[in-house]
């Protein structure tokens, strides 16, 4: 698992590329990466709003889809003290020789310690006279000031891929469809010390538990030898796919990432006895996940088959010794 993964170094010093996860991880970037899909100059695009923060800077960006399948068109946003007057603004793409702007105002967020915004903005993409993506719950502010009505067609919100740092317990909060609520997911992996109650070996293991909402949801007994896997959970009756591979957790030397996905199943609202961890991780050991997935893009195409939604959470768990 130690491809690179393309992690959005969102304004590193000297123009770094944007795939080198170096310019991520030396810093202790946390980023997180919304993926929508929209009609765009009489196209369906994909948009990419990425916020990125570490100790030295606070940024955002919006790209673009271009004709190729590349983010070809790109608005980047540095959220400095001393740059107060770039916390509002707009910025102007010819997509297919039409207008779209991208309008911000980011003056009164409350970012209350986060990567990203909790209230208080907005993030709106105009197309056509349209808002054809608004971000943010600051909604009538942005319209007034675009003077555009809303798209007649919602946006869809694909995928959202994080890139959080820790030690042992990382969190995150995420709806896992539109019209759903915010739910806490929490990853921590353990030592059990040699001698304990549960280990008849008498030797030390490790292991993982899912948290969602406080509730366990999976708990992975020798990861050393479960370290990829899958296992199907139900969360308000919906059910969802989860993915995990901690390889370079465990046998990688230095700053190393673990990948989690998250895939609802909107067709299957009715819980049924859950897949068995122990079985569903033999298939995954000889492969890493992110290589089974493609890349970390936006495509989920066989993660799930049949009555699936189009979101998908990508949780890369970067652990600090």
């Amino acid at each position: 698992m130690q491809d690179a993964i393309g992690i959005p170094a969102c304004f590193s010093a000297g123009d770094r590329s944007s795939n080198d996860p170096a310019a991520v991880t030396r810093s202790g970037q946390s980023v997180f990466v919304s993926v929508y899909r929209t009609k765009i100059a009489d196209q369906c695009r994909l948009i990419t709003v990425t916020w990125c923060k570490n100790s030295l800077l606070h940024g955002l960006s919006v790209s673009l889809q271009g004709p190729d399948g590349e983010d070809q068109y790109s608005c980047k946003v540095e959220l400095k003290p001393w740059y107060f007057w770039r916390k509002q603004g707009c910025k102007r793409f010819l997509v297919d020789r039409k207008p779209v702007d991208v309008f911000w105002d980011l003056r009164a967020a409350k970012f209350d310690g986060e990567t990203e915004p909790d209230s208080e903005y907005y993030v709106a993409v105009v197309c056509d006279l349209e808002v054809v993506l608004l971000v943010g719950d600051l909604k009538k502010d942005a319209y007034r000031r675009t003077g555009c009505r809303p798209a007649l067609i919602d946006p869809i919100l694909v995928s959202r891929r994080e890139h959080i740092f820790g030690k042992k317990r990382f969190t995150t909060r995420v709806k896992l469809y539109e019209k759903g609520r915010f739910h806490e997911i929490s990853v921590e992996c353990k030592n059990r010390s040699p001698g304990h109650p549960s280990e008849s070996s008498g030797g030390g293991d490790t292991e993982m538990e899912i948290r969602v909402d406080g509730q366990p949801m999976i708990q992975v007994r020798h990861l050393q030898w479960k370290f990829r896997g899958n296992e199907c959970i139900y969360i308000n009756k919906l059910r969802v796919e989860v993915y995990w591979d901690v390889h370079d957790w465990l046998f990688s030397p230095g700053l190393r990432h673990a990948l989690f996905i998250f895939k609802p199943a909107l067709g299957s609202m009715s819980p049924s006895p859950p897949q068995s961890s122990e079985s569903s991780s033999l298939q995954f050991r000889s492969t890493p996940l992110s290589s089974q997935m493609g890349s970390s893009s936006v495509s989920t195409v066989g993660i799930s088959s049949g009555g699936s939604s189009d979101f998908c959470l990508f949780l890369y768990a970067w652990k600090v010794e």
